[in-house]
This record gives structure tokens, sequence and C-alpha cells, in this order.
């Protein structure tokens, strides 16, 4: 079970990096059961964007100054909320791994993720050689994805 909500937080990612756009071909499931799930979870938000698509609804929204992400499942269940963040919003303990263990990459996409009250750390950096993404759940980075750059 875990290891699919993590799933899902990596694909979450790849949509965020990638950029999808708002248009898709087959709904995740009704709309106006998302929306209304949506409502009741977050009352003061601002709804920025939906975007559905054959698995899961992303709405981007406005709260508290702040832009989040929120994943439904077609049955309008929340699957996890996300947010971008710069790396000094990370738990000192990340940020010094980081900077021990890849001095020599930069930072491409970092987004913290919440799904079933449990927080996480998605990281991508790369070098001029590669790609990684890691991810923390507790105290340590560990590697979800390498890709070599051609």
């Amino acid at each position: 079970m875990k290891r699919s909500i993590y799933q899902f937080a990596l694909t979450a990612a790849l949509v965020l990096t990638v950029g999808i756009s708002s248009s898709f071909a087959t709904p995740a499931g009704d709309l106006d059961n998302i929306n209304a799930s949506f409502h009741k979870d977050f009352r003061k938000a601002e709804l920025l964007a939906t975007n559905v698509t054959e698995n899961y609804t992303k709405l981007t929204f406005k709260m508290n100054g702040m832009v989040l992400f929120a994943f439904y499942s077609g049955d309008g269940k929340l699957l996890a909320v996300t947010h971008n963040i710069v790396s000094t919003q990370l738990p000192l303990q990340l940020q010094m791994n980081l900077r021990r263990n890849y001095a020599n990459y930069w930072v491409s996409d970092l987004f913290e993720c919440d799904a079933d009250g449990n927080t996480s750390y998605f990281l991508t950096i790369e070098n001029a050689d590669s790609k990684v993404t890691l991810r923390s759940t507790g105290g340590d980075w560990e590697t979800y994805l390498k890709s070599t750059k051609i």
C-alpha cells in the first residue's frame, strides 16, 4: 500500500515537472463529486485549475498565499496534497545529507507530499551526466529513479 502511494507521488511529480496542461480525453470520475469533496476539504481555497487524467484529477489551488496541488480519485477521495518548496525548507538532516552526498548536483525539482497523513519529499537533482530523483520518508534520502543523460 505504501509503495503505491509513493508511486502515485512520483507520478504526480512527473506530471508537475512536465507541466501537463488542462485538457485530457478520459475523465477520472464524477467531476461534480470531486469538486464537492475539494470544497469540503479546502473551504477557504481559491481553485485555479482542474486537470483530469485517466487515473486521477489534479486540482491546482491557492490557499494562505501558497499554490498547492490536490489529487483526487474518481470517487472524490483525496489521495495527496503536494506543493513545491525550496531546499532551505527541507528538514535540517535532509539538507545536510544533500550537501554531503550530492554536492556536485543542482536541484531541478523539489516538492513536499502529504498522503494519508504521511509527509515525504521528492527531490530531482542533476549534473552534466545524470538525473536522479530522490525520496525521503524519514531522515535519509533514497534513490527513487536514476537516468543517464545522452
